[in-house]
């Protein structure tokens, strides 16, 4: 993708102002986006993505700047006028490149850019026919498919000369679901670190007709009592509350500057004794996996609450300066416009004892919450509040009515002190994580928890 000698120039000048690190980061990125609506493909672009960031460390300052010029003169005068920015001497030299030859964690099958288009429409006209019959009632179905291929190069002034490449492919499904006098919504949007054999394999019968069945059940719902409950959180994206309001709290993007609740507190118990929280970037072909993370370091299993006990945070190069720790492979970015900084990859609850039986059937009165939608998170706190897509009153240990327009509101760290059980059957959800360092997939997960008591918040008022 770029010279060893260019990039050895470009790392040296990078330290010519008395900096103690430089980094180059070159990204070459295709990218494809389908849109199927009402049975017709509406949109169809193809992208290529091609640039270089330059980052450079002087004790605690960072500094970063990106081109799209690729000749050793261009790259040479950006990495110039950033180090302009550092006040010093040029003392350190930039250690010999070595190349890492690195085998990826996640296998791709069948490469997208090789795959016909035709190919890709065919499986979305198949999703749209399956999700509109479903019922009656469904009004209007939307398809997206996305694929995307991205090649890095990552090399720094310790040595580090790595390269990858990632490719992902999404499949995402709305129904819209009408009586004549109110429309509701329902959607599913799997994705996974593997080429088109994802869609291939995929269930297609599965995803159509939970996003229809969704829409079609809230048209049904009562709305929602408000009050403090029981909750019980099913599996897969139910997991988005915890990644929002603590996984975020353990990124050292926030730990290292005492802006997270988790701060200064490994050692000390945070959570629930049933409570496990892993971010594991080397889970085979996840949406959120990663070989080696946006710093060259390779994936890994970080355990950040064991037992109810916090014992590790989110690192990246730069944060791991502030807090006198190493790095976790942690250090991600959207594309190279981005300087990386500590996020998550698959982070998820680790499963417990219970079955799903048992959690619904030792709940007297409280709600189901079967999926979850978005929410909004104050990640300072941890104080949290979000939308659930699918919910249901338990009465008696049974799941009875659908309800509508339900939220959770509550404070993740206290929230997680309250997780009274945790069911067998781990499930992850994909998504994608927006913060400093742009917008990234991951995947949020969990097996079905109870939380003994949250408030919720819906129309019908208090009971």
């Amino acid at each position: 993708m770029l010279a060893k000698s260019v990039i050895d120039d470009v790392l040296e000048a990078a330290l010519s102002t008395g900096g103690d690190f430089s980094e180059v980061f070159v990204e070459n990125r295709y990218s494809n986006q389908l849109a199927l609506q009402g049975g017709q493909v509406e949109k169809s672009l193809s992208g290529r993505e091609f640039g270089i960031g330059i980052r450079i460390f002087k004790d605690f300052q960072s500094v970063y700047t990106y081109t799209t010029d690729d000749s050793r003169e261009g790259l040479i005068k950006a990495a110039k006028k950033a180090a302009q920015a550092i006040k010093g001497e040029h003392i350190l030299q930039p250690t010999s490149l070595e190349r890492q030859a690195i085998e990826s964690l996640h296998p791709i099958l069948l490469h997208p850019r090789e795959v016909e288009k035709k190919r890709k429409v065919d499986v979305m006209k198949k999703t749209y026919e399956l999700a509109k019959n479903y019922h009656s009632s469904i009004e209007q179905v939307s398809i997206r498919l996305f694929d995307d291929e991205q090649n890095v190069l990552i090399a720094n002034s310790e040595g580090t000369f790595v390269e990858d490449q990632r490719i992902r492919s999404r499949l995402s499904i709305q129904s819209i679901a009408s009586d004549g006098i109110q429309m509701q919504t329902g959607g599913y949007s799997p994705g996974a670190f593997k080429g088109f054999e994802f869609f291939e394999n995929l269930n297609l019968e599965h995803y159509a007709f939970e996003a229809s069945r969704m829409a079609v059940t809230m048209l049904g719902a009562e709305h929602c009592p408000s009050g403090k409950y029981p909750v019980i959180i099913d599996n897969e994206f139910g997991g988005v509350i915890f990644h929002e309001a603590c996984g975020h709290g353990l990124e050292a993007t926030s730990v290292a500057k005492n802006n997270s609740v988790f701060a200064n507190r490994i050692g000390e118990k945070v959570a629930s004794n049933l409570v496990t929280y892993i971010d594991d970037g080397t889970l085979a072909n996840e949406w959120g996996s990663i070989t080696i993370d946006d710093e060259g370091e390779r994936a890994r299993k970080n355990v950040l609450i064991e037992n109810g006990i916090l014992t590790g945070y989110l690192i990246d190069k730069f944060n791991s300066r502030r807090m006198g720790m190493t790095s976790t492979g942690s250090g991600r970015r959207q594309s190279y416009r981005f300087a990386p900084t500590s996020r998550m990859t698959n982070t998820y609850i680790a499963p417990g004892q219970s079955t799903n039986e048992e959690i619904i059937s030792n709940t007297e009165r409280g709600i189901y919450a079967k999926y979850m939608g978005g929410g909004q998170v104050n990640p300072a706190t941890g104080d949290y509040n979000f939308s659930v897509m699918e919910a249901y009153l338990v009465e008696n240990g049974k799941i009875r009515k659908p309800l509508r327009g339900a939220t959770l509101i509550g404070n993740g760290p206290e929230t997680i002190q309250l997780v009274d059980m945790v069911g067998k059957h781990l499930g992850h959800g994909a998504g994608m994580c927006g913060s400093e360092s742009g917008s990234i997939p991951v995947n949020v997960g969990q097996p079905m928890i109870r939380v003994s008591e949250m408030t919720v918040g819906g129309r019908m008022g208090e009971e």
